[in-house]
């Protein structure tokens, strides 16, 4: 949108912005990246997503963390405050969402948060509860001051997010890195500053828990790819952002181990593309040397200047320049590219509607599991599917789950090729997520409708099923409520009265005789 005041103010403010942020470059750390190579965006085993940004990075890792919430399990940001502070004008982001001139008007914000949830147009805030969220603060930045990162802070705090607050450090407007050629109280170029402090271990602590110590230098791969493929309408620079953006991936990652995702966003003037600012922010960040050792790609989109007052110091939409009304929810045109970046990386995807598609009901009688162990040997049926549903994990006898699911194909019309088909496992749990933390208590209701495969049936299905959840479905029961149908426990079985128990039922649930499961077939 144009900003709600006339043009010429408008400037105005974007010189204010500028004349906060200018000063004379410092020395660039020593590069930590290695040189990034061409390449493409292609599906790891990826389990849970987080983001992180500072500043203008700092709001649009918020916006994708609350839009999103079923997909992304936490936060962490730098010198940034409340979601949807601006209120899509230009003039609130300055005098609200940076100074403290303008009441930003928390309470508001919370209650348009919870409206947009009930309609659908963010994800629901009921998954916010538990996240782990790391909020940054320096007392030295004048540029996004205190009280608005304190904001952030409550407002996550009220949804029942686990918050970890640092607003003790005499740090100035930047992203806190050990790498950082800044002295801890500056606020210039390349806003990389060193406090003595290892701030990625204390946000990479809140947001994974047990950390293992970062290597010497990153020794993974730095990809380049395009970020057309992943901008609604096919073109990065309509929306403000550049053409390549980029993805570390560790060794142990691209040779099929289980990895997070981090997706990391700088702020206004960082950008690879901004006036030969380079590679500064992801050498300076301090979270690949972190990735190689603790099994996490590190995504780095790249949002880049238009050569209008727009956006001219590519910055991350969090004003709704550009006219997108919806640059903080679902439809975003940024957090829609960003989270396609994601999607690409996890493997998963939305399943197409409308002509060439058809959904598939499952065939519930031959549905199941079997029990076998860990390189597949003693496989054997199990034999409590028709009571309690599912079992996936592993069980105390040491055992690994395999869900077998299967769909009728009648329906497919005659001579048509299958050419993608779509499955996506969710999952919901109000009392603990057995995936990422094996003793934690947990019910899980499995819907299928939607995993990839191109041309045939492929087994990365089997593999997510096997390893993760999935993004979360809608509806959290709430603690203490009765399970779903299905309820999963990772060490151990829920087919037994003491797992049902622990699920908040003495007695199975109820069967139910078709499930809600599916499955979208594409065919041309």
């Amino acid at each position: 949108m144009r900003p709600s005041r006339p043009r010429r103010l408008a400037a105005l403010l974007l010189s204010a912005v500028t004349a906060l942020l200018l000063a004379e470059p410092a020395s660039p750390a020593e590069a930590a990246a290695p040189a990034p190579v061409p390449g493409a965006l292609t599906p790891y085993a990826i389990g849970s997503v987080y983001t992180a940004g500072v500043s203008a990075g700092g709001f649009m890792a918020t916006q994708l963390h609350v839009a999103y919430s079923g997909e992304i399990s936490g936060s962490a940001v730098f010198a940034s405050g409340p979601y949807n502070c601006a209120r899509n004008a230009l003039s609130t982001a300055l005098d609200a969402c940076m100074n403290t001139t303008q009441d930003l008007q928390l309470a508001a914000l919370e209650q348009t948060t919870r409206d947009w949830s009930a309609q659908g147009l963010v994800d629901p805030v009921a998954n916010l509860s538990g996240d782990p969220v790391y909020v940054f603060s320096g007392t030295g930045d004048t540029t996004v001051k205190q009280p608005v990162a304190t904001a952030l802070a409550d407002f996550y705090g009220h949804f029942g997010a686990r918050v970890r607050y640092n607003r003790s450090t005499a740090a100035g407007h930047a992203w806190i890195s050990p790498l950082g050629p800044n002295s801890c109280a500056a606020t210039q170029s390349p806003w990389i500053n060193d406090c003595g402090t290892d701030a990625e271990r204390e946000l990479l602590g809140q947001l994974l828990g047990t950390v293992s110590a970062p290597a010497a230098a990153p020794s993974g791969s730095l990809i380049r790819f395009d970020q057309n493929a992943y901008a609604p309408g096919g073109s990065a620079a309509a929306l403000s952002m550049g053409e390549d953006g980029f993805a570390y991936v560790p060794k142990s990652c691209a040779d099929g181990a289980a990895c997070t995702l981090m997706v990391a966003l700088h702020g206004c003037k960082q950008a690879y593309g901004y006036q030969g600012f380079g590679s500064r922010f992801l050498d300076g960040a301090y979270l690949n040397e972190y990735a190689d050792t603790n099994g996490m790609i590190v995504l780095y989109p790249q949002a880049a200047a238009t050569g209008t007052l727009e956006n001219p110091n590519a910055c991350w939409n969090w004003w709704g320049y550009l006219g997108d009304s919806a640059y903080a929810r679902h439809g975003g045109k940024q957090i829609e590219a960003v989270m396609g970046m994601v999607r690409a990386l996890r493997g998963t995807t939305t399943p197409p509607s409308g002509g060439g598609s058809v959904t598939l009901s499952s065939v519930d009688a031959q549905d199941g599991y079997v029990k076998a162990a860990a390189d597949g040997s003693g496989a054997v049926l199990g034999t409590l599917e028709d009571s309690l549903g599912f079992a996936l994990g592993r069980g105390t006898d040491g055992k690994v789950n395999r869900t077998l699911l299967s769909f009728d194909t009648s329906a497919i019309p005659a001579g048509k090729e299958i050419t993608r088909a779509y499955l996506t496992v969710a999952r919901s749990s109000g009392s603990g997520d057995p995936w990422s933390s094996p003793s934690a208590t947990g019910c899980s209701r499995t819907s299928v409708r939607a995993a990839s495969a191109a041309a045939r049936w492929r087994p990365p299905t089997g593999r997510l099923l096997r390893r993760s959840p999935g993004p979360r479905s809608s509806a959290r029961p709430r603690r203490g409520a009765r399970c779903p149908r299905t309820c999963h426990r990772r060490r151990s079985q829920p087919w037994t009265a003491a797992g049902r128990r622990r699920c908040g039922s003495v007695s199975p649930p109820p069967r139910r005789r078709r499930r809600t499961s599916s499955s979208t077939r594409r065919h041309r």
